[in-house]
């Protein structure tokens, strides 16, 4: 049964709950709003805090709107051993459970775009709706170059130069923004970035190296969204084409003018293309509970 502590951390949105669901790791969630329940998964270079106009629009329009901090993130623990996507797809569903839902909306950007294919690949009846951003299903759909570029621009920073994460952000957010990404935007990111956990950052990288789910995308049957940047250059337009030709019956918008970090860089336009598409299945997802009455 999950253990639910209420009293753990600051919300980064004001009005917003904060709790941390065990058991250990115990794994930080930050919610607000009352219906159905929409889960936003941030990537591998933040934490919930990058999903902060997704948070209050959503409320607002009339849904519970939750982000968690992965296992090893944000206010979320850390954990022994190697890390493995299945482990992450297990904590994504006592998230749902402390919720008392049996479907939810799941928004997952880059990595939380992956977390989203693993744990349907397990849990496929756990989803009402799927929307993915900058996202790949299999590391090796990089081409070799962003595959180095990936794994030396962080990796090695970190280990061989002994560089912490808030001394490389600046460097990573500035090739994964597009050009027109406004300062604000880069900031979030930055800051996000530099509270990363050194060492469990570094094994979510060494994880992604071996990920691939590739053949899960033809399996995919519940409403689906692919959204691409135009000047993302870690998952370009042709491959988050690519992805949603894949599954049945999905939907591709790019959004035009940003790069790898669209929720962010252009927080209008991706929350219209969002909002536009959960309207055709808002009840498909169950109405989540106050966690914390229910943990009594």
């Amino acid at each position: 049964m999950n253990a639910i502590d209420n009293q753990s951390g600051s919300a980064w949105l004001e009005g917003a709950g904060v709790l941390r669901i065990g058991p250990a790791p115990h794994i930080a969630v930050e919610y607000i709003g009352e219906g159905p329940l929409i889960l936003f998964l941030h990537g591998i270079g933040g934490d919930r805090s990058t999903w902060y106009y997704q948070l209050s629009r959503f409320a607002k329009a009339g849904y519970c709107a939750a982000a968690w901090d992965t296992r090893g993130y944000g206010d979320s623990d850390d954990y022994d051993g190697a890390l493995t996507f299945n482990d992450i797809a297990h904590d994504l569903i006592r998230v749902m459970d402390a919720f008392a839902v049996d479907k939810s909306h799941i928004v997952g950007t880059s990595m939380g775009g992956r977390v989203s294919l693993e744990t349907y690949a397990n849990f496929p009846d756990r989803f009402a709706t799927l929307t993915l951003t900058g996202v790949h299903a299999r590391f090796e759909a990089f081409s070799p170059e962003a595959q180095r570029d990936f794994v030396e621009s962080r990796r090695k920073p970190l280990i061989q130069d002994g560089l912490t994460p808030g001394d490389i952000a600046p460097r990573v957010i500035g090739r994964l923004a597009g050009p027109n990404a406004s300062d604000d935007a880069k900031k979030r990111a930055i800051a996000a970035m530099s509270r990363l956990h050194k060492c469990s950052y570094i094994k979510t990288v060494e994880s992604t190296t071996k990920f691939d789910r590739e053949h899960v995308l033809d399996e995919i049957a519940v409403p689906t969204l692919v959204i691409g940047g135009e000047h993302d250059a870690l998952t370009p337009p042709d491959l988050t084409r690519s992805i949603a030709d894949s599954i049945t019956d999905a939907e591709y918008h790019l959004i035009y003018g940003v790069g790898h970090l669209g929720n962010l860089e252009n927080p209008v336009e991706f929350n219209r293309l969002l909002e536009q598409f959960l309207a055709r299945y808002r009840e498909r997802a169950n109405i989540a509970a106050d966690p914390t009455i229910l943990a009594g």
